[in-house]
């Protein structure tokens, strides 16, 4: 056992003492690392310990390999977010609504800078493409097509979910699927099948505003646990509060959460659906993201992990084909009849034109290829933000570096105030998310989601500059 640990922790102090260079100067932006040959040599270790180190160096966002040249430093973003959030891990009642629309309102103008949006560039969308295949699909549309989808949807379109599913080893039947106006109507739909008003439902913390005003809405009260901004939510801390508070259900990002950003191992998704299944605790599971990973492959999401029909796995188009379709889904697993009446008693369906012409869209192929394009622009929008982050804000900041989505989670130092950042700004034509409206307590003064999912351009690099000197404390 011994012997397997050593190569560890030697690739872990190589990177470590590269990344201590690197942020104290002594390495700087554009400079060369020894070749891996070289590094080996002059270490005394073995070349696939200094590919591990580099490796690890490159995860971080610290160095970038070159094609034929090597391994280059890069600008050196900001320190990263390491621990979690410290929620008190009790049930309360929810009243966001007015705090939180009040501050979207503002942020809705055209002529902002849109680092506080929820939603990525238009321009990152094949919306021509689309636009062409509706006009084509439209004109077959068959009359008797709103009663023929009726209860599920377009069955079409449910087919095509379904095998995107299955090809990434997920096994869930198109008669299992509802289609939805929305995540959004799927998420509330799933919320309206397994609680009741009075029930209290664990959230993460920070969490995505809107599950809190889906709370409000339907009367029910929030316990918010504490949550890894790398590894989400703390399986101890829910553990605890499934026992002591028995909540009528969880509502959680698994891939990808806003604003965090962060990404549950797949070790640990399977441990958190365990976990749930032995409490019978369904889970509301918000994947809108998963699509958007920025790695070798799609992270499974907990659905993956279900065995007992607890998971009631949401998602839509929105955020990573069509926005404004309004075209979502969701496998609710044994609870797919409650699902199923309850569309039928409030908005019967989704758009049928939409939802045809989506399903031709994924037919006719043309998908990947384009959500190839948009996890290769977002990674570099990211990587692009970082830097300016590093370089306008305040010594002190830390910085989620997500592995997928379009958000950053930044944390202010002491002294600044994410209110009065976002109003000051607001000012000046730009928008933020401050920290507050993602708490139901309206904890995270010091913090800002920003959105990375529109070209780092000099007119987004100029607000960021701005930013940065609003973030400096008084």
């Amino acid at each position: 056992m011994r012997n397997r640990d050593r190569p560890s922790k030697r690739y872990e102090t190589l990177a470590d003492e590269i990344e201590a260079s690197i942020r104290a100067g002594t390495l700087r932006a554009g400079d060369r690392l020894p070749s891996v040959r070289q590094a080996a040599a002059s270490r005394g270790v073995h070349a696939s310990t200094v590919f591990q180190a580099y490796y690890r160096l490159e995860a971080r966002g610290l160095i970038r390999a070159r094609p034929r040249s090597g391994y280059y430093v890069a600008a050196v973003p900001p320190p990263p977010l390491e621990h979690a959030s410290a929620p008190l891990g009790e049930s309360i009642a929810v009243d966001v609504g007015e705090r939180v629309f009040a501050i979207l309102e503002a942020t809705m103008r055209r002529d902002v800078v849109p680092l506080g949006s929820a939603f990525p560039a238009p321009s990152l969308f094949p919306l021509a493409r689309l636009a062409k295949t509706m006009a084509s699909t439209v004109q077959r549309l068959d009359p008797r097509a709103n009663v023929d989808h009726l209860l599920l949807g377009n069955a079409a379109l449910r087919r095509q979910i379904a095998l995107r599913y299955l090809v990434d080893g997920l096994a869930i039947d198109a008669d299992e699927l509802v289609v939805t106006n929305g995540a959004m109507e799927a998420l509330h739909l799933g919320l309206a099948a397994v609680t009741r008003p009075g029930d209290a439902v664990v959230v993460e913390s920070p969490t995505f505003y809107a599950s809190l005003q889906a709370l409000e809405q339907r009367g029910l009260r929030a316990i918010e646990v504490a949550t890894h901004p790398r590894e989400g939510i703390d399986l101890g801390a829910l553990a605890e509060v499934l026992e002591r508070r028995r909540p009528a259900a969880c509502w959680l990002m698994t891939s990808f959460q806003n604003p965090l950003g962060s990404l549950m191992p797949e070790a640990k998704k399977r441990e958190l659906v365990e976990l749930l299944a032995r409490h019978d605790t369904p889970l509301i599971e918000d994947d809108v993201y998963g699509e958007l990973y920025f790695g070798a492959r799609r992270p499974p999401p907990a659905k993956a992990y279900d065995r007992a029909g607890l998971v009631l796995h949401c998602s839509s188009f929105s955020k990573c084909l069509a926005p404004g379709y309004r075209i979502g889904w969701i496998a609710p697993g044994r609870h797919l009849r409650t699902v199923a009446r309850l569309k039928l008693s409030t908005t019967l369906t989704a758009s049928t034109p939409a939802e045809a012409t989506l399903a031709a869209y994924l037919e006719h192929g043309g998908y990947d290829r384009h959500l190839r394009k948009l996890r290769q622009a977002l990674a570099g929008q990211r990587d692009a933000m970082l830097a300016a982050v590093a370089t306008h804000f305040p010594a002190a900041t830390r910085a989620t570096r997500p592995d997928g989505g379009y958000f950053l989670w930044l944390e202010l130092p002491p002294g600044a105030d994410a209110m009065d950042v976002h109003r000051r700004a607001l000012a000046q034509s730009i928008s933020v998310a401050p920290g507050p409206i993602f708490s139901s307590r309206a904890q995270f003064e010091r913090c800002l989601r920003l959105n990375y999912g529109h070209p780092h351009d000099g007119r987004v690099d100029a607000a960021l500059a701005v930013l940065g000197r609003l973030a400096r404390p008084a």
